[in-house]
Order: structure tokens, then C-alpha cells, then sequence
């Protein structure tokens, strides 16, 4: 039986909620150089890939959610988003 081929990707990161936004773009902008890289290693272009951005406040931090998405997910999240 085939494996089922993944599609999306997520990776989080927790930084003080009371950065500034430049720091925290920073850090977004590192995430998402980062996630394309990974998806580089295991062959997804990351080229075709969309990216959404989750913020969620936990007391005094603040965790940060880039998504990576392609294929299927790609479509499902363009379709819903039209």
C-alpha cells in the first residue's frame, strides 16, 4: 500500500509577547527561509507552495505558526479562501 504523500507543513516558534514588530517579522522572515529550505531537502518546490501565518497569545508569549502548503492543501486552501 502506498504511503499517503504530505502536503503541508507547519513549524512554530514562541517569542515574548511584547516584541517589537520588527523583531517579530524578522523572526517570521526566518521561518519562512527556513521552511523553504526544508521543503527544498525533500524534493516539494517551494516555489509552489502557499503560506499562511498563525499568531496565538499565550500569557506572556507569543507563538507563531507558519504554514507551508502545496499540492491538495494548496488547492483546498485557495478554493476556500475564494
Amino acid at each position: 500500500m502506498a504511503k499517503p504523500k504530505h502536503t503541508q507543513a507547519h513549524l512554530s516558534r514562541t517569542v515574548p509577547k511584547d516584541e517589537s514588530e520588527f523583531f517579530k517579522k524578522r523572526e517570521r522572515d526566518s521561518m519562512e527561509y527556513y521552511m523553504g529550505a526544508k521543503l527544498l531537502e525533500v524534493g516539494v518546490n517551494p516555489k509552489n507552495t502557499i503560506y499562511r501565518w498563525t499568531s496565538e497569545i499565550k500569557g506572556t508569549k507569543e507563538v507563531i505558526t507558519v504554514s507551508a502548503y502545496w499540492g491538495e492543501s494548496r488547492q483546498k486552501i485557495e478554493a476556500e479562501e475564494s
